[in-house]
């Protein structure tokens, strides 16, 4: 399987680039011609789009806090840990493309500053599923950047061979990306651009860390077992930080995520101790 997704990542081209920036810079030329690139205007024209999906979806509260949960990297990284001892290749990507959505995430917020749904609206007139935040650090959606990377980096990982089936591929991948990124406006957290260039913004760090997993041995060393210990370690803290979330919140996709990640732990110790044999 490794070999397949080696195989796979040395057809994507920097050229994939050109679809997210051209979409960037359409939505950057659509708010300017609206005169909505303040906070205010940004708002104010998506007011009436956020409150229809926010209400539209909104009556099913738990299905929803279960799948924008998705978008938490802990979440995500559990359902794909398996993946780390048949998928080295796919672990190289998604370790630097995360490290870009991180860098990307941090700066773009802080710098826009665009304050969330909750501190704009009156509270009363939306839906706000789970945690109500206010903070003005909506722009872009953190949770969609994540869904994005990890989409990106598994869809090209993952692609069949043959050109109908790829498309058709790509296609559902995306619209399963979007349907965990846009549980953000549903939950009455996030604006949809902010959603909609969350993706884009994902999509090109899934990019990056495919590319750069191509060009340069960055991570090759997680091959070699005898640094198995150490991510050990790292998955018993992430089952750790899990039961503190079903604690907090019992939701049963932490449940599911959970279990994936004890079937990783198993998996790598019997791997682990196999090979030491």
């Amino acid at each position: 399987m490794n070999q397949i997704i080696i195989n796979n990542y040395s057809k994507i081209k920097a050229l994939l680039f050109l679809i997210p920036l051209v979409l960037l810079s359409i939505i950057t030329l659509f708010l300017y011609f609206e005169n909505c690139l303040s906070i205010n205007g940004y708002v104010r024209i998506q007011k009436s789009t956020f409150l229809f999906i926010n209400h539209f979806v909104g009556g099913y509260p738990t299905l929803l806090f279960n799948l924008t949960q998705v978008g938490d990297a802990l979440v995500f990284t559990s359902f794909i840990s398996i993946l780390f001892v048949y998928c080295p290749k796919l672990w190289e990507s998604l370790i630097t493309g995360s490290l870009f959505s991180l860098l990307f995430t941090a700066v773009l917020k802080n710098f826009f500053a665009v304050p969330r749904p909750a501190a704009m609206f009156d509270n009363h007139t939306f839906n706000i599923i789970g945690e109500r935040l206010a903070a003005s650090n909506s722009f872009p959606s953190g949770h969609s950047i994540t869904v994005f990377t990890f989409i990106t980096v598994l869809m090209f990982a993952f692609m069949p061979k043959q050109l109908k089936y790829r498309i058709g591929f790509y296609i559902f991948a995306i619209l399963i990306g979007l349907l965990f990124a846009f549980t953000r406006v549903a939950v009455g957290a996030h604006y949809p651009l902010d959603v909609i260039v969350g993706c884009l913004v994902g999509y090109i760090c899934g990019l990056l860390g495919t590319l750069i997993s191509k060009k340069y041995e960055i991570w090759t060393w997680i091959y070699k077992r005898k640094y198995y210990p150490l991510f050990l370690v790292l998955f018993i803290i992430c089952s750790i930080l899990l039961v503190q979330r079903i604690m907090e919140r019992g939701l049963i996709i932490h449940y599911l995520s959970l279990i994936s990640l004890i079937i990783t732990l198993y998996k790598i110790t019997s791997v682990y101790v196999e090979k030491r044999d």
